[in-house]
């Protein structure tokens, strides 16, 4: 594991958080944990019938007497959260009784109005889900966060030996989630961005808008979507250290910098990655991380009302350790 996630977890035993872990069907789970206790980086609430998740702790041999088990059926707020899932959803058509049977049956979604009700503080899931299961339910009942035009998602990414970026460390957006953004959208990628590097790598962001191009040396409706962004997150977003449309090594490298774009501040510096749509950041993230062995943590989702994070469902349980942890520094900032 790189320094990024030591860190992550340092920051995230300052101040612990509840993180729910619906998907008690999955050993992975029960590993992960049994470790994450064990490192003291959250308090942990599994979510599932107790007869289950007993039959896997047998199974798997673990030790996880330290979390706190809520299986839907027995819960003791269950009708509130019936309550509060009808009144959330009654204008798309729910009753009462569906509202119950989903939640009878749908773990996470549980977790999500779990969260929702406020007896949590975050929630990891997507190892044995796909990321429409765990967005759909996050974006339907918790919705997105105040001031914040969209929900992204990103990845960290953690280059050993490496000069560039934050000693190695980037993310990259957006990466997961939004397939074609429009510049508006992307400049609101870019400021989300930006903020959940701060909070999570702690350094100060600086945002590059990605190209074929750099500062024009090419003509394409593709450039002029990227140039047009930058504008815009200039515009929109005064805080935000932005500049583009660069090609990568421009945006990172300060040799190229020098000579592709010398009146950039930004050039030769970035750390926030902004990809033109989903096809270049997938892409870039899969192939630093098989090529330059780099860990990769996400998709990280930013921008909803509470933290809840999707995994790859080829994760470790490690994988999902550190995305706990990551989940616990977002709800801090909370």
């Amino acid at each position: 594991m790189g320094s990024f996630v030591e860190h992550i977890k340092e920051k995230a035993k300052l101040g612990k958080k509840t993180i729910l872990l619906p998907e008690t069907m999955d050993d992975r789970t029960y590993y992960a944990a049994e470790q994450a206790m064990k490192e003291g980086i959250a308090d942990l609430i599994l979510i599932g019938s107790q007869a289950e998740i007993d039959e896997h702790v047998k199974a798997t041999g673990v030790d996880i007497s330290g979390a706190k088990i809520v299986d839907p059926a027995t819960y003791e707020k269950l009708e509130d959260y019936v309550q509060l899932l009808y009144i959330t959803r009654k204008a798309k058509g729910m009753t009462p009784e569906e509202a119950r049977e989903i939640l009878l049956t749908n773990t996470i979604t549980f977790g999500i109005v779990m969260l929702k009700a406020g007896d949590a503080d975050g929630l990891v899931a997507g190892a044995c889900h796909s990321t429409a299961d765990t967005l759909r339910p996050s974006l339907q009942i918790l919705k997105t966060k105040a001031g914040c035009k969209l929900v992204s998602a990103f990845f960290v990414m953690d280059v050993p030996n490496c000069e560039y970026g934050a000693n190695g460390t980037f993310i990259f957006a957006d990466s997961g989630l939004n397939q074609d953004p429009t510049p508006d959208e992307l400049a609101a990628i870019a400021d989300s961005s930006a903020q959940s590097f701060k909070q999570l790598v702690g350094a100060d962001p600086v945002c590059a808008m990605l190209s074929h191009s750099t500062v024009g040396s090419a003509r394409h409706p593709l450039v002029d979507k990227m140039v047009e962004a930058t504008r815009l997150a200039k515009e929109q977003y005064p805080n935000l250290v932005v500049d583009g449309e660069f090609q990568l090594d421009a945006a990172i490298v300060p040799a190229v910098a020098k000579s592709k774009a010398p009146n950039s501040d930004v050039a030769g510096k970035a750390n926030v990655l902004i990809f033109p749509n989903l096809d270049a950041g997938n892409i870039a993230y899969k192939i630093v991380q098989r090529l330059a062995k780099a860990d990769a943590y996400g998709p990280i989702l930013q921008g909803i009302a509470k933290p809840v994070n999707d995994l790859s469902r080829g994760c470790s349980a490690e994988d999902i350790v550190g995305v706990i942890a990551i989940t616990v520094v977002q709800a801090q900032a909370e």
